[in-house]
């Protein structure tokens, strides 16, 4: 009883609010840029059990959960991870989060159309980018169209 009472209900990590009462696990996955898998990994390397609710957290655990995830690779988290890697313009493994992340990923959308390559085509017409079907699928107008109507038996003949 005296443990619900210490829950704080929101937690702020990264420049995301979390919600206190879930598990460190997937409330760190509510932070953009950060996944299950680096959740994860980033209890482990805490030391902090990832079914242990956020609220619940001291002040130097939340310290190192947000140092961890704002430099994984010198924290121990490899660079398959990471979810910027070879940056084109420094060449270097980078972890982006919240609106960074937004900015760069419409960065280099916006390169491919002004390139005009094969995905900035794509993207442009707004089709599907990484080679799906469209036949049935990515249709703009689904739910107007309206299929061929069949003559009614008794009229058929007239």
């Amino acid at each position: 009883m005296a443990e619900e009472k210490n829950i704080r209900q929101l937690i702020r990590i990264a420049n995301t609010d979390l919600n206190g009462e879930q598990q460190t696990l997937y409330a760190l996955s509510q932070i953009t840029g950060v996944g299950v898998m680096l959740a994860n990994a980033t209890c482990k390397i805490a030391g902090i059990p990832k079914n242990q609710n956020v609220g619940t957290l001291k002040e130097e655990q939340l310290k190192k959960i947000e140092e961890i995830i704002r430099n994984p690779e010198a924290n121990g988290i490899p660079s398959w991870m990471l979810n910027r890697r070879k940056d084109p313009e420094t060449g270097k493994n980078n972890h982006l989060l919240g609106a960074d992340l937004k900015f760069i990923q419409d960065n280099d959308i916006k390169m491919m159309k002004k390139m005009k390559s094969y995905k900035g085509i794509r993207h442009m017409q707004k089709q599907p980018v990484r080679g799906q079907r469209t036949r049935s699928n990515f249709r703009e107008n689904k739910g107007k169209v309206q299929g061929v109507k069949k003559p009614q038996a008794g009229k058929a003949g007239k």
